[in-house]
């Protein structure tokens, strides 16, 4: 998670919130700044648009911690052990983005191969919660104009959680750890209140009720993209100054996206010839969509005969023009 901002209105599972009241789960002062005067808008928005990176160097330190605990080197762990993982974002009410994860070692040749006996789940635990707290996945953001310099690092929150089976009794596929990660995936950045897309001006708050807390968190994106032009703040504004997808994953750890579009394309094909009742295609069927033949080059007799006659017409008004000139001068008209 990330780290605190300040205090926020919440429902804490015992007791009433820091404000005295007991908060219905659906109120709205939930995720809103106990004191708006002293909350750290600049920094939840900079930590926003740096999370992504505050992320990489944790994965980067968790190579280097399971290789630690494994007594082997960089190189020895690639070629004995894969790290895989696949993350969403997602949007706590307070607006700041925080991610769950689904860590996994696999073989050296990727998920269809079977891991060193050393690569257990309590070691795989101690390396993240290593890595988590390393100085290494700290990442410093410089002062620029009345900003200070900040360092950012993840929040008190880390829960770890070994994913071996569900509370229904079913077994651990692919499809369930799937279902698992997808329920964190429903809360976008409009769900603490701001806009699904990017905003032009600020009066474009005002005609779309945004709240006071998110708007303070859009106007510091606004504020602050001046003196961080690199980092884009305004234009992601509406994501409250993250920059990542809300889904991304290491490359083996599952499918890719283009073979997902493949497999997309192909049913809707299917569809599309079983509804034209046409013949199923067969796989090295070569199917001709269009026929290219060479014609020639050059202009056609009719282009050829139309230039010509915009190059004469050109070369009479040249003529033209001088014939003019000439009988000006003669009448002392030009000197």
């Amino acid at each position: 998670t990330a780290p605190s901002f300040g205090p926020v209105h919440n429902r804490p599972d015992r007791g009433a919130c820091r404000c005295g009241t007991r908060h219905a789960t659906d109120d709205s002062a939930l995720g809103t700044a106990l004191d708006p005067s002293t909350y750290d808008y600049a920094g939840a928005v900079l930590f926003n648009n740096h999370a992504g990176e505050v992320w990489m160097r944790t994965i980067n330190r968790l190579r280097r911690e399971i290789a630690k605990r494994a007594g082997l080197s960089q190189r020895e762990l690639a070629d004995t052990c894969r790290l895989s993982y696949g993350k969403v974002a997602e949007f706590q009410k307070r607006g700041a983005i925080h991610f769950h994860a689904v860590i996994r070692l696999d073989g050296p040749d990727g998920a269809d191969s079977t891991p060193p006996s050393w690569a257990t789940t309590d070691l795989l635990i101690d390396a993240i919660r290593a890595a988590a707290a390393h100085p290494y996945s700290r990442v410093s953001v410089p002062a620029a104009g009345d900003q200070p310099a900040r360092t950012f690092q993840w929040g008190r929150q880390l829960d770890i959680r070994p994913i071996k089976a569900f509370g229904d009794g079913s077994d651990l596929t692919e499809q369930a750890v799937a279902s698992y990660v997808a329920k964190y995936a429903t809360k976008a950045a409009e769900n603490t209140g701001t806009l699904d897309r990017r905003i032009g001006e600020l009066s474009e708050l005002d005609r779309h009720g945004v709240p006071d807390h998110a708007r303070r968190l859009i106007t510091a994106c606004r504020d602050l993209d001046g003196l961080y032009p690199n980092r884009r703040l305004w234009a992601w504004a509406h994501m409250l100054g993250f920059r990542g997808h809300f889904s991304s994953k290491s490359r083996r750890y599952s499918t890719t996206l283009g073979a997902l579009r493949q497999i997309r394309a192909d049913f809707r094909a299917t569809q599309e010839r079983a509804a034209l009742d046409l013949d199923d295609v067969e796989p090295d069927t070569v199917l001709v969509l269009a026929d290219w033949q060479y014609a020639g080059h050059g202009h056609t007799p009719g282009e050829s005969a139309l230039a010509a006659t915009i190059r004469r017409d050109l070369e009479l008004n040249r003529e033209t023009a001088r014939e003019a000139l000439a009988e000006l001068r003669q009448e002392g008209a030009l000197t």
